[in-house]
């Protein structure tokens, strides 16, 4: 157990950062699902944007790596240019 004011002060934020990271990325991990369940050319391509500003924005605060977040816009660009 932590001994010290600030290291319990420490785990109440690291905790507090945890859940809403994890909230984060669940939900953009919904979102990649869901885009890629999609058959229809014309939906994929409205969901697209939507992702991509998910992706980007949790890149940029840490939550994943940035070259994950460019590996996934281009995995998905690549699925929607292949729907008929």
């Amino acid at each position: 157990m932590a001994n010290h004011k600030s290291s319990e002060k420490r785990i109440r934020q690291e905790e507090k950062r945890r859940l809403h990271n994890r909230y984060y990325a669940k939900t953009m991990r919904n979102a990649v699902r869901k885009l890629r369940a999609t058959t229809d050319k014309g939906e994929a391509l409205a969901m697209y944007p939507s992702v991509q500003k998910a992706l980007d924005k949790l890149a940029k605060t840490n939550v994943i790596h940035k070259n994950k977040a460019s590996n996934l816009k281009s995995k998905l660009a690549s699925y929607i240019q292949k729907l008929s």
